[in-house]
C-alpha cells in the first residue's frame, strides 16, 4: 500500500470521508457493541489520538510490545485475556458497508456449539481460487483436503474462546512470548473436525490491499455517501 501508508496506518486511510476502521466501529455501534479490541503495530501510536468516539477501544499494542504485526492468530492469542467468551474478529482493512454484527448472528452461533462461524464472499479478481468451501449443511470446508467450490475468507467470524486454548492452540493466552502465527491452520483443523460453520455473504466487501483497490472505492461512480 506504499506510499498511502508511508505516514498513515491502513486502516486509518479515508474511505468515502471516513476512516476505514470507522466503517467497522460505526456498524458495531449501531449493533450494541460497547467494546471493542484493536490490535495495532504499523505507527500504532496513531490510534491513541483516532479514538475518541463514545465507545470503548482498548489497544492492544503488538508493534509498540513485539515490534511488529503478530498475524491473526498470534494477535488474537495475546489478546485473549481481554475478549470474552464469544467475539466478533474483523480485519481493519477490509470494508464492508451494510455488515450487521447482529446480536442474532451471536445467539445462532452459541446455541450451534460451533467453534467459529465465518463470513465468505464471492472471490475477487485477486484471489481467484479462494480460502474455503461451503457445504450445503452450512459448515466451513476444508479445499485443501476435498475438492469443493470456494469461497474468499471476508475476514469476519465469530469465535468462540475455546477455539484459542488447549488441544486447539498451543499459544498461550496472553501470548507473552510474541509468537507470530496465521489464523488459516487452525481454521483449517477445526473444520476438519466439522467445529465451524460458515455462511455466504453477498454484500459490498473490499479487501483494501492495493493503492488501485483503495482508488476505486474512493471513485466519484462507486461511492455512497457515508451513514
Amino acid at each position: 500500500m506504499r506510499p498511502l501508508t508511508d505516514h498513515t496506518p491502513k486502516p486509518l486511510l479515508q474511505v468515502q470521508g471516513r476512516a476505514l476502521i470507522d466503517w467497522h466501529l460505526q456498524a458495531l455501534r449501531t449493533a450494541g457493541h460497547e467494546r471493542v479490541l484493536v490490535n495495532t503495530a504499523w505507527l500504532g501510536e496513531q490510534f491513541r489520538a483516532h479514538f475518541s468516539q463514545p465507545l470503548s477501544v482498548t489497544l492492544s499494542e503488538e508493534g509498540e510490545d513485539f515490534g511488529g504485526a503478530l498475524e491473526t492468530l498470534g494477535g488474537i492469542a495475546r489478546a485473549l485475556p481481554l475478549l470474552a467468551e464469544v467475539f466478533w474478529v474483523a480485519a481493519a482493512d477490509v470494508f464492508t458497508p451494510g455488515f450487521e454484527f447482529s446480536a442474532e448472528a451471536v445467539t445462532k452461533f452459541i446455541t450451534s456449539g460451533r467453534l467459529g462461524h465465518l463470513w465468505l464472499v464471492p472471490n475477487p479478481e485477486h484471489n481467484p481460487q479462494g480460502d474455503f468451501g461451503l457445504s450445503p449443511e452450512g459448515l466451513a470446508i476444508n479445499t485443501s483436503l476435498q475438492k469443493h467450490s470456494t469461497y474468499t475468507f471476508s475476514t469476519i467470524a465469530l469465535y468462540r474462546r475455546e477455539l484459542f486454548e488447549p488441544p486447539w492452540c498451543d499459544i498461550a493466552p496472553g501470548n507473552p512470548a510474541g509468537l507470530k502465527a496465521p489464523l488459516a491452520p487452525l481454521l483449517r483443523r477445526a473444520m476438519d473436525a466439522q467445529r465451524v460453520s460458515a455462511e455466504l455473504y453477498h454484500g459490498p466487501w473490499a479487501d483494501v490491499g492495493t493503492p488501485a483497490r483503495y482508488q476505486l472505492l474512493n471513485s466519484p461512480i462507486l461511492t455512497t455517501p457515508p451513514a
